[in-house]
Formats: structure tokens, C-alpha cells, sequence
């Protein structure tokens, strides 16, 4: 467990949004406090309604919300929730987003196109948040599209001492990036497990014409793990597995921090050649989503330590840091 002292716990709330029950529950449980009491009403014609049944006054308030799917009212309840908490005399108000929905809306790639990742940062922002905690978002920018702090989390040494645990050596062992976008992403996972680094570059030769992936470095004979911050519809991810093994990897591991698993990425994955899935439960799934192939990673603690952190104003940045027996 994560201590905490009996002035620090009662000078905290912790609040679970309606997308990230489980994930808060847990935070609680590491911090040995009990989650705060809150209203959530959907009226039937789409109206959320939002209250805290406990007073939050000169209080650090956390509100633990995914912006997942339905993202729209995940957003939405959060404002709200921020709204009501502001309204309440919170001293601070920390917004927990773990999956950070519009994050890949973060620049104009064509004319007359909207930067919604930055809209959403101005309405947290003006909703009265004064602090944002988020993981692994999908470009690092974003963190500059606010004018409050950003803690930004990374699920990678969580992710890599899932593959430790399990005796993924550096001599049969090769970490792969899907595209040359996540090398930096494939590389801090190589450098805690102390393997080689791939790339799948993507081609067409010319319109009309089916992708080729070229791999870059060696893959024959070693168990491959691809790496990537989520998996949303799961095609890009299950070419790059196939073409690992047509190259001559023995095994191939997917791992990502959000599981936002649209349309049909559950079959393409149960179909895969992927022997195991690797998640976070930044994302909550339900159990039709669930699979023999998945394995899912909590962030509960990470997120639980940060919480600690801020509440007595320590440093976060070593949570990241590779440990020296895993350098020696």
C-alpha cells in the first residue's frame, strides 16, 4: 500500500467518473482511502446531471475519467463534474484522464480542419480544472496546449516488467515499432529490456495498389514485441504480426496502454498470429471484449503514487526511470 498521513487523506477526495469505475476503485484501495460519494444522473433526453454528496471545501479533489467511448459523454460528464466541484470551494481540481479521447486531433493536416485536441484542453481548463494527469498521450505536444500543469504518465515500465516477469531475454528478444512514428515509443521498451530495435516501414508503391511492409533489422528466429500507444481498430497491428512471423519471428507480442478496440478489432485480434495481446485498463472494457489472447495490465498504482505525489508535493519523475539492476 501507499501511505499516506492522516492530515494528507482527509485534506483529499477522490471521485470515479462513470468510464473509470473499476481503475478508481483501486487508486483508492492503494491509497487506504475510501472513494468520495458522487450523483451521476443521464436524463432521457441526454442531459447529464453531476453532484458530490460530500463537501469538497478547501479540499485537492481527483476525478478519475476516461474520455473513452461513448467520448462525447465522457467529456461531458467530466466538465460537469469539474463544474460542480469548482462551484463547491475545491481548493484544487485534478482531472485523472487516463485515455485522453481527441488526442489525435492535434494539428491541421488539411484546410478548414479543427485542433479538437486543444478545444477540449481550453474547455477543461475553463470548467475550472487546475491540474491534468494523463497517460501516454497520442503525440506529447498536447501537454502544451494547456496553460495549467500536465502530469503526463507512461505505462512503459509497467509494460516492460510485464515482459521481465515472464523471462524475455535480450538474446532472443527484438522490440518492434509498427511505423517509424513509434520508434522513440519501441525504444524506450528496448532499452528496459536490452534488445534490439525494429521497424515496420509501410509502403505503396502507387495508388491502388496494397501496402508493403518492409522490416527494418533482424527478426528471424526471436520473439517480437510490438509496441504502440493504442490499439483502435487493430488492422495496421495485425499485418505488422503477420509479417513478423513471414519473416521468421518466432512469436509475436502485442503490447499498447489504450485499448479502444472500434469495429473489428476483437475478431482481427482473436484471429491474429499474435500469441498474446498486452494492455492497460486505461480503458475499461467490458467482458464480451475480453479474449484468451488478452492480458490486462493495471495502472492503479502508478496513478495512486502520482496522487500521493502531488498531494505532498514530492517529484514524479523517477517513476519513470529505469532501475539500475535492470541497467546492470
Amino acid at each position: 500500500m501507499i501511505a499516506l498521513s492522516k492530515e494528507d487523506k482527509e485534506k483529499i477526495r477522490i471521485f470515479a467518473g462513470s468510464s473509470s469505475k473499476e481503475l478508481a476503485k483501486k487508486i483508492a484501495e492503494y491509497l487506504e482511502i475510501d472513494l468520495s460519494s458522487n450523483q451521476i444522473v443521464k436524463f432521457a433526453d441526454g442531459e447529464t446531471f453531476v453532484k458530490s454528496n460530500e463537501s469538497v471545501r478547501g479540499c485537492k479533489v481527483f476525478i478519475i475519467q476516461s474520455t473513452s467511448k461513448p467520448v462525447n459523454e465522457s467529456l461531458m460528464e467530466l466538465l460537469i463534474f469539474i463544474d460542480a466541484l469548482r462551484r463547491a470551494s475545491a481548493r484544487e481540481i485534478t482531472a485523472v484522464i487516463p485515455y485522453y479521447g481527441y488526442a489525435r486531433q492535434d494539428r491541421k493536416a488539411s484546410p478548414r480542419e479543427p485542433i479538437t485536441s486543444k478545444l477540449v484542453a481550453n474547455l477543461l481548463t475553463v470548467a475550472g480544472a487546475t491540474r491534468v494527469i494523463t497517460m501516454d498521450l497520442h503525440a506529447r505536444q498536447i501537454q502544451g496546449f494547456f496553460d495549467i500543469p500536465v502530469d503526463h504518465m507512461e505505462a512503459l515500465p509497467i509494460l516492460a516488467k510485464h515482459f521481465i516477469k515472464y523471462g524475455f531475454s535480450p538474446e532472443d528478444t527484438v522490440v518492434v515499432s509498427p511505423d517509424v512514428g513509434g520508434v522513440k515509443r519501441a525504444r524506450g521498451l528496448a532499452n528496459w529490456l536490452h534488445t534490439p530495435l525494429a521497424i515496420i516501414d509501410k509502403r505503396r508503391a502507387k495508388a491502388n495498389v496494397s501496402e508493403v511492409m518492409n522490416i527494418i533489422g533482424d527478426v528471424k528466429g526471436k520473439k517480437a514485441i510490438l509496441i504502440d500507444d493504442m490499439i483502435d481498430t487493430a488492422g495496421t497491428i495485425c499485418n505488422a504480426a503477420q509479417a513478423l512471423i513471414d519473416k521468421g519471428a518466432t512469436e509475436v507480442y502485442g503490447c499498447a496502454t489504450h485499448a479502444v478496440f472500434s469495429g473489428p478489432a476483437i475478431e482481427r485480434l482473436k484471429n491474429s498470429a499474435f500469441t498474446e495481446v498486452v494492455i492497460t485498463d486505461t480503458i475499461e472494457l467490458s467482458e464480451d471484449q475480453k479474449f484468451d489472447k488478452l492480458r490486462v495490465l493495471t495502472t492503479s498504482k502508478m496513478f495512486a503514487e502520482t496522487i500521493k505525489r502531488i498531494t505532498t508535493s514530492e517529484a514524479i519523475s523517477d517513476l519513470f526511470k529505469i532501475p539500475v539492476e535492470s541497467i546492470e
